[in-house]
């Protein structure tokens, strides 16, 4: 365990990895976390608010990029796991969206509550 954390701290010490460091290899990815984050952070905000259009556009965007980063020489890695991320955050946004639009509104199959009309008793016609 030592010899690895020896090995990691010089690697970190290097040119190269400075070099790395001072790239859009590494920056243009810690930029982009920013995507699956938020959509992360919104799955507490009501589904009502969520675009079905930005979701889409935001789930073939991260998988264009997906494959970019790793057609791309050298492979970038970060960047691929950064769109990786968004497309599973971006795909359970999307099924908040049409679970809420389109199935039955409600998270676990209950069927949401009734406004009150149909528990009353009808009244009898003679």
């Amino acid at each position: 365990m030592a010899a690895l954390l020896r090995k990691a701290r010089d690697y970190v010490l290097t040119k190269e990895f400075r070099d790395y460091l001072c790239s859009t290899h590494f920056w243009g990815p810690a930029a982009n976390w920013g995507l699956p984050l938020a959509a992360f952070k919104d799955m507490k905000a009501p589904p009502d608010i969520i675009s079905g259009r930005m979701t889409t556009a935001l789930i073939l965007y991260s998988m264009a990029f997906m494959r970019f980063a790793y057609r791309v020489q050298p492979r970038n890695y970060l960047l691929m796991a950064c769109h990786c991320t968004n497309v599973v955050a971006q795909s359970m946004q999307a099924g908040r969206y049409l679970r809420h639009h389109y199935g039955s509104g409600s998270v676990g199959g209950k069927p949401p509550a009734s406004s009150g009309q149909a528990s009353r008793p009808s009244k009898k016609v003679s």
